[in-house]
C-alpha cells in the first residue's frame, strides 16, 4: 500500500518533523492537501503553511481526527501531557509513527491505549535527505501499514527495521547520536588545521572535503575501515606517528565510553516515560 491518499497528522512540527514532510512532498509521495500539522506557536503555523501548503491547527486531537498515520514528533518532556490529550481522538485503524528519543512503543501504546506503533530514530541529516533511521514496528502493525512507514522514513535517506525495539535504543546511541561525534571530530581537526597555520574557512573546507571523500572512499572500496587504515599508513611516516598519539589519548576507549553513555541516557529516558525505575548509569550496558 503506497501513501498516496493517505492523511497524514504530524503532531509537534518541529525540525525532523518538518524534514520528514519535506521530503515527502519533495518525493510527491503525498499530497500537501492529504498533510495536517499541529504547533502551539502561531508564527511556526504560519510558516510552515506557507513553506508547505499544508493545513495547520493550534490543537493536536483536531490534528490526528480523520488521519490514517500520525507522526508523533513532540519532546519526550511534553509527551506525558500529549498522550492523553490526544487519546480520545485515536482510533484503532490508525499507524501511530514516534520520532520520540526514548519513547519506547509500550509507553506510547500504554498511553493511547493503541497497540500499532512504530518507534523509529532518524538523524540529523535526515534534514537534507542523508539521513538513517533504525525503525521498529509492534506486531499490531500489518503489511501495509509497515509498507507506510518504510516510505515515510525512506524520504529521510537511508531506513533499516529492526525486529528486537532494544536495537533502537542502541540506534540512538550510534547513528541518531553520532553525527555529534563526528561534528565534535571535524571541528577539532579544524582547529589543528587553524593552529598549524590555516585560515579557517580554508581549513573548514580542507577537512569537510577529506571527510566526505573518505567515506565515498570506504563505501565504495566495500573493504573493512582497519585495511583502509593500512593503506595510508607508511612505516615510519607521518599516518603511523599521528595515530600513535590518537592511540595513547585512547580515542577508542573514549569513543566507546561515548556510545555508551548515549546508550544509557537512552535507557533512562525510557524508563522515565514508561513510569518505572530508572536503571542507574552503567549498570544497564550488560545486555546491550
Amino acid at each position: 500500500m503506497t501513501l498516496r491518499g493517505a492523511r497524514i497528522a504530524v503532531v509537534g512540527t518541529g525540525v525532523m518533523a518538518e524534514a520528514m514532510l519535506a521530503g515527502l512532498l519533495a518525493r510527491e509521495l503525498v499530497a500537501a492537501s492529504d498533510i495536517v500539522c499541529s504547533h502551539p506557536r502561531a508564527e511556526r503555523r504560519q510558516a510552515l503553511a506557507a513553506r508547505h501548503g499544508v493545513a495547520v491547527t493550534g490543537s493536536n486531537p483536531e490534528a490526528v481526527t480523520g488521519a490514517h498515520i500520525i507522526l508523533l514528533a513532540v519532546k519526550p518532556q511534553v509527551l506525558p501531557e500529549v498522550l492523553p490529550e490526544i487519546k480520545p481522538a485515536i482510533t484503532q485503524d490508525q499507524l501511530v509513527v514516534s520520532v520520540i528519543a526514548g519513547a519506547t512503543s509500550k509507553a506510547i501504546g500504554a498511553g493511547l491505549g493503541h497497540a500499532a506503533v512504530v518507534r523509529a530514530m532518524p538523524n540529523t541529516p535526515s534534514q537534507i535527505g542523508a539521513g538513517v533511521t533504525v525503525w521498529f514496528a509492534t506486531t499490531a502493525v500489518d503489511a501495509s501499514g509497515r509498507a507506510r512507514a518504510q516510505q515515510m522514513l525512506a524520504a529521510l535517506g537511508s531506513e533499516f527495521e529492526v525486529h528486537n525495539e532494544r536495537q533502537v535504543a542502541m540506534a540512538t546511541a550510534v547513528s541518531g547520536t553520532g553525527p555529534t561525534y563526528i561534528f565534535l571530530f571535524i571541528e577539532a581537526l579544524v582547529d589543528a588545521a587553524v593552529r598549524l597555520g590555516f585560515p579557517r574557512h580554508v581549513a573548514r573546507e580542507l577537512v569537510l572535503d577529506t571527510m566526505q571523500g573518505s567515506v565515498a572512499f570506504a563505501l565504495q572500496s566495500g573493504k573493512h575501515v582497519a585495511e583502509l587504515r593500512d593503506m595510508v599508513t607508511s612505516p615510519g611516516g607521518t599516518s603511523a606517528e599521528a595515530l600513535y598519539h590518537l592511540e595513547a589519548g585512547r580515542l577508542r576507549t573514549v569513543v566507546s565510553d561515548a556510545v555508551s553513555a548515549a546508550f544509557d541516557r537512552t535507557l533512562y529516558l525510557e524508563a522515565v516515560l514508561e513510569g518505572r525505575d530508572q536503571p542507574s548509569s552503567h549498570g544497564a550496558r550488560g545486555d546491550g
